[in-house]
């Protein structure tokens, strides 16, 4: 089993100083801003990722629906 991917920048201020979290799985802090937090997979979307005919996801900001 592979390790899941650390985030490339803070949420918060965009720094790229990330370390783990003593909090545990998916926690970060930034050394940049003082911050930490925590990601995790919440899961799949039921309406899925089918595209229209030019070529944008359904359900996104210019989604007439």
């Amino acid at each position: 089993m592979s390790e899941r991917a650390a985030p490339f920048h803070c949420p918060y201020c965009g720094d790229e100083d990330l370390r783990p979290h003593e909090a545990g799985h998916g926690a970060w802090e930034c050394a940049a801003c003082n911050r930490a937090f925590q990601l995790r997979f919440l899961g799949l979307l039921s309406r899925g990722i089918s595209g229209g005919t030019d070529g944008r996801r359904n359900g996104g900001p210019d989604d007439p629906s």
